[in-house]
C-alpha cells in the first residue's frame, strides 16, 4: 500500500453554497430561459456533454414533449430525464472518495464488477469529476454541481492532481527530470506539460499535473522505460485524501466547498 503525507482536512456537514441560483434566475426570466443540457447539469445527473447525448439519443421531455438539442427551459416547466422528474439543486454537495483498486467510474463499463455508483451510497446523484482508472486508488470528488464538476475536470483551468506513484525499476534522476520536463505520447502525438516530480523513495515518486489525459501517469513512466506498479491520487485542488481509508467517503464542509469554488473562478 502506497503511503501519503497530506495536511489533515475536517468536515462532516453538507456545505448550503448555493452556485446553482443562477440557473434558477435564468429559467425565471421568461424572454430567455436556459439551456436544456446547462439546466440538466446544474441538476446534478451529468454534465453537459452528457446531457447534450441524452437530448439525442431522445432520453429527455420537456413538457411532456422530446426535447431537441438548444431546448430552452423557462419556469414552471416540466423536465424529465426518463421517467424521473428533475429540478436544479439548491445547495452544492461535494464528497471525497477514496477509490479502491478494482472499482470502475463509468457507469458505461459493461465488464465492470463494481462502479463507484455502487460503491458510493450517498442520500442523492453525485457524479465524479476527474476519473481514476481501475488499477488505480486514491481520492475522487464526486458532486451534484454539474456547473462545479465541469470547472475541476476543465483542462485549461490547470487544476493540480497529485499522485504517489510506485514503479518496477528504481527512480533515477534522468527519469525525473525527462517526467518533469515533459513527455512525447506517441499514441496521442501530444507533449504533456511540465509537471512537478519529486523521487520519494528507491522505486517510489511523487507527481503533481496540471492536466487529465488518458492514463497519463502510466503513458508517461512506460516513455521512460519504466512501469507503473501502484497509482494512488492524494490530492485534487486543495482537498486531500488524508483521513480516510479505502473505500471511505466524507461530505465536505461549507468552507471547503467555497474554497474549491473559488478556486475554479468562483462564476
Amino acid at each position: 500500500m502506497l503511503d501519503h503525507k497530506a495536511e489533515r482536512t475536517k468536515g462532516i456537514t453538507v456545505s448550503n453554497t448555493n452556485k446553482n441560483a443562477n440557473v434558477n434566475k435564468d429559467i425565471n426570466k421568461e424572454e430567455t430561459g436556459v439551456r436544456l443540457n446547462k439546466y440538466i447539469a446544474s441538476c446534478g445527473v451529468c454534465s453537459r456533454r452528457d446531457a447534450d447525448a441524452l437530448i439525442e439519443k431522445g432520453n429527455v421531455t420537456v413538457n411532456g414533449k422530446l426535447a431537441e438539442p438548444g431546448t430552452k427551459v423557462f419556469a414552471g416547466d416540466s423536465v424529465k430525464v426518463g421517467s424521473k422528474l428533475i429540478k436544479p439543486n439548491t445547495e452544492t454537495v461535494v464528497l471525497a472518495y477514496y477509490k479502491p483498486v478494482g472499482v470502475t467510474c463509468t457507469d458505461r463499463d459493461p465488464f465492470a464488477d463494481i462502479t463507484v455508483r455502487d460503491a458510493v451510497k450517498f442520500r442523492e446523484r453525485v457524479n465524479y469529476a476527474g476519473r481514476l482508472d481501475r488499477d488505480s486508488e486514491g481520492l475522487l470528488l464526486l458532486s451534484n454541481d454539474g456547473k462545479l464538476i465541469e470547472k475541476m475536470m476543465k483542462g485549461a483551468n490547470g487544476h493540480e492532481k497529485e499522485y504517489i506513484v510506485r514503479t518496477s525499476k528504481p527512480i533515477t534522476q534522468e527519469f525525473v527530470n525527462k517526467m518533469a520536463a515533459g513527455v512525447y505520447l506517441r499514441d496521442l502525438d501530444t507533449v504533456t506539460r511540465p509537471c512537478k516530480v519529486k523521487r520519494i523513495t528507491k522505486n517510489t515518486f511523487r507527481i503533481v499535473l496540471t492536466q487529465g489525459l488518458n492514463r497519463q501517469i502510466r503513458k508517461m513512466t512506460q516513455a521512460c522505460n519504466n512501469k507503473v506498479m501502484e497509482l494512488k491520487r492524494v490530492r485534487v485542488l486543495s482537498v486531500t485524501l488524508d483521513g480516510l481509508k479505502s473505500g471511505e467517503y466524507r461530505v465536505l464542509s461549507r468552507e471547503e466547498v467555497d474554497k474549491l469554488w473559488r478556486e475554479c473562478g468562483n462564476s
